[in-house]
């Protein structure tokens, strides 16, 4: 198993580059299936959630080329296949998007019910309903998801809660469907925009992406194309936030300013200094941080995923902030690792109270999930002593050569492969 050994209280300085966006990337990927031909896409993350849904493309008979780490080409034409049951499908939350992309292609699909990360319940109830809505039948026994059609037909689809797996879904399934299909509630976040631009460069007609009502006008065919995945907004707010914590002064490049807009206006507010450019943004921490509250929030709010590094720099900053996570009910779990190290945390529920400007010291962690792990990395940065932080391949999920980035910013951290 392999561990992380972090030596904390160097400040991070310097320039460090974003890759791809996996949320958008994992969206991508199945969307490639809705076009008979050859789709390339770049700027591709070379991590393991992405690596994963790669693989399973493959077993299903699309050929596949790498000419670089972050390059992918895809050749769908011989993919005949709508069934996939393999181990991978069935760990990956993202293998739901299946469902959708091979509705729209073959008109069924059968799946297992996917897995990820145990931050709380994660229902695909909306999916389904959107599914149920074109014209789809779908039946969920003994952990497998069966959905076929005969026709899927356009609908107007009222979504109860935002949901981005759901948008997503639904848009692979309707671009392929006869009719328009107006879809409401809909969410914003930048990746839900990426995987509509892609569609649209493959021949779909979809307009509104980015706004709460998207209309979908359903094609008969789809051409392949070539595509650039949008920089990572999770990976840029995480150095963004331990440059802060470390009191650093780092340039973050190859970003969208825009989207990082929640994350900047919470860093001001603590003290921090941030300049922003065309493609990057300069991030520089303070000594005395003010505390503030935190409210997750769908886009264009605060992201659920950069609650738990934001919880460790809370533990730097002076008097009592919270943190009130209103999209998943179990994304606390990493509490207890923070407390282990001296941090004043109090859950209640679905907020977390933090009484800052308590010294952290290094110890043994485990990251519990993919963003626990990125806080705590930062957590490691900044305490006292040495910190060893385990259970990495929920960090390798998620952020391609963080250590390697974090040394060229003058961390000291090193990875022990067991």
């Amino acid at each position: 198993m392999d561990r992380l050994i972090i030596e904390g209280g160097h400040p991070l300085k310097g320039e460090v580059t974003i890759a791809g966006a996996k949320n958008a990337a994992l969206g991508l990927i199945p969307a490639v299936l809705l076009a008979e031909g050859v789709c390339k896409l770049e700027n591709v993350p070379n991590i393991k959630d992405v690596n994963r849904f790669i693989n399973i493309l493959s077993k299903m008979g699309a050929k596949i080329e790498r000419p670089n780490n972050n390059t992918v080409i895809f050749d769908t034409s011989s993919v005949a296949q709508y069934e996939m049951m393999d181990d991978e499908t069935r760990k990956m939350r993202a293998s739901y998007y299946l469902i959708g992309a091979l509705l729209g292609r073959f008109k069924k699909v059968v799946i297992p019910f996917p897995g990820g990360c145990n931050i709380g319940v994660r229902p695909i109830d909306q999916h389904i309903k959107g599914f149920e809505a074109l014209g789809a039948k779908v039946e969920i026994e003994h952990g497998i998801i069966k959905a076929y059609a005969d026709e899927l037909i356009g609908a107007s689809i009222y979504m109860d809660v935002v949901s981005v797996g759901a948008t997503i879904n639904i848009m692979l399934a309707a671009v392929r469907a006869k009719g328009v299909t107006i879809l409401e509630n809909a969410a914003k976040e930048p990746h839900v925009v990426d995987v509509a631009n892609f569609l649209n460069l493959m021949g779909a007609n979809i307009k509104g992406a980015g706004t709460d009502i998207i209309k979908i006008t359903g094609v008969s065919k789809m051409h392949g194309c070539e595509y650039m995945v949008i920089p990572d907004q999770i990976e840029a707010g995480t150095y963004m936030i331990a440059a802060v914590a470390t009191k650093g002064d780092v340039l973050i490049k190859n970003i969208i300013p825009k989207h990082l807009e929640s994350i900047s206006a919470k860093l001001i507010e603590m003290g921090a200094e941030i300049f922003e450019y065309d493609d990057s943004i300069r991030v520089i921490g303070k000594e005395n941080l003010r505390a503030i509250n935190i409210k997750t929030l769908p886009y264009p709010g605060f992201p659920t995923d950069l609650q738990q590094p934001m919880a460790v720099l809370m533990c730097m900053a002076q008097g009592l902030g919270t943190i009130t996570e209103s999209i998943f009910e179990n994304r606390f779990k990493y509490v207890d690792e923070l407390q282990r190290m001296g941090a004043e945390i109090l859950v209640n529920g679905r907020a977390a109270m933090i009484s800052g400007k308590k010294k952290l010291s290094g110890t043994k962690l485990s990251a519990t999930d993919l963003r626990a792990g990125a806080a705590m990395v930062i957590a490691g940065l900044v305490a006292d002593g040495k910190t060893e932080v385990t259970e990495l391949k929920h960090l390798d999920r998620g952020y391609e050569n963080m250590e390697q980035k974090l040394l060229g910013l003058g961390a000291k951290i090193v990875r022990i492969r067991d």
